[in-house]
Parts: structure tokens; C-alpha cells; sequence
């Protein structure tokens, strides 16, 4: 129900705008209007996203929200993995760190996770995005660290489900995930 008041409001305020934004393309997704960060969609690949780092108190709040939404992500293998890479460095983020960090936020569980474990190849938009750079660089050092390879799909195949140590049947893995 608030979802549905959210883009009821987003969509007045759309018609009620001069922008050249549509009232379809505002309903499909909803602008951040917290006051911290605002951020009106169009149909091209441009951000526009207004950070307001003026004062202290909105600039720990908007810093205490991407936290939230890094940790909170309900896909526990980014959860841990973001979460800690962005308590690490938001506060030392200037504007254009935090407009790239929201970037990455906004992409789904699904395929970010498939982009930062290097299962398939990312799109361009975030291969030059700074902050998925250095996640999907921190992701690859711990499994080059921690696991072993054969433990691991190859570069560009998607990771079986179903662990299997131990070689039960004909035919079937000797270790891992094979």
C-alpha cells in the first residue's frame, strides 16, 4: 500500500513538473526523495543524482542509509561482501564515490553477484564504475585466496548448485563444485 501511495505521489509530482520525464517512466520506478538523495529516471543511461553533503547531519544520514541498503540487500553472499567493502569506505567517499555506489545499489541481487564472482561478464556501464571495480577486485582476491580452483566454476560459467565432496556415483564430481 505505500508502494502504491509512493508512485501515486511520484506521479503528481511528475505531471505537476516540467521535466520531460513521462508519468509511465515514474511509475515504473519510483524517485529517491528523501531530501539526501534525489534521483529523476529518463530513458538514457545518464545519472542524475542529487547528493546534498552540505551539512553533517544529512550527510552521516545518507551515509547510515547506503550502509543499510549495502547490509541489508536480503542475498547473503552480497550482504556480507558489500556491506563490509562499503562500511569500509563510505566516509571517505566525496560526491562522485557515493553517486557510484548508489549505481551499484540499484542493480539486482541476482546479477550483481554473477558480475562480481565473475560467472558472467558485466556490462560496460559497470566495468567503468569505480566502486564496482573495486568490490568485484576484492571478491576475486578472497576467492583466489580461499578457495581452490577446482572448487570453482570457469571464468564465464555459471556455478553449479549442489555441493558434492565426496564422488557418490559414476560419473560424478571427484571434488566440489564441478
Amino acid at each position: 500500500m505505500a508502494s502504491l501511495r509512493r508512485a501515486l505521489i511520484s506521479a503528481h509530482r511528475a505531471l505537476k513538473s516540467s521535466n520531460s520525464i513521462s508519468p509511465a517512466q515514474t511509475l515504473l520506478r519510483p524517485q529517491y526523495s528523501s531530501g539526501l538523495v534525489q534521483r529523476s529516471h529518463s530513458t538514457d543511461n545518464s545519472s542524475n543524482l542529487n547528493i546534498d553533503l552540505s551539512k553533517e547531519e544529512s550527510k552521516r544520514r545518507l551515509c547510515n542509509r547506503l550502509l543499510y541498503r549495502s547490509k541489508q540487500r536480503g542475498f547473503l553472499e552480497l550482504d556480507l561482501v558489500l556491506g563490509k567493502w562499503v562500511e569500509d569506505h563510505i566516509h571517505s567517499m566525496d560526491e562522485n564515490g557515493i553517486k557510484a555506489l548508489v549505481d551499484v545499489l540499484d542493480v539486482e541481487n541476482p546479477d550483481l553477484w554473477k558480475w562480481l564472482s565473475g560467472q558472467e561478464q558485466p556490462p560496460q556501464a559497470l566495468i567503468t564504475n569505480p566502486v564496482f571495480t573495486a568490490v568485484r577486485n576484492k571478491v576475486t582476491n578472497n576467492l583466489d585466496s580461499y578457495a581452490a580452483p577446482e572448487t570453482r566454476a570457469t571464468p564465464g560459467n555459471p556455478w553449479v548448485r549442489g555441493w558434492d565432496d565426496i564422488k557418490k556415483y559414476k560419473g560424478g564430481p571427484i571434488t566440489g563444485n564441478q
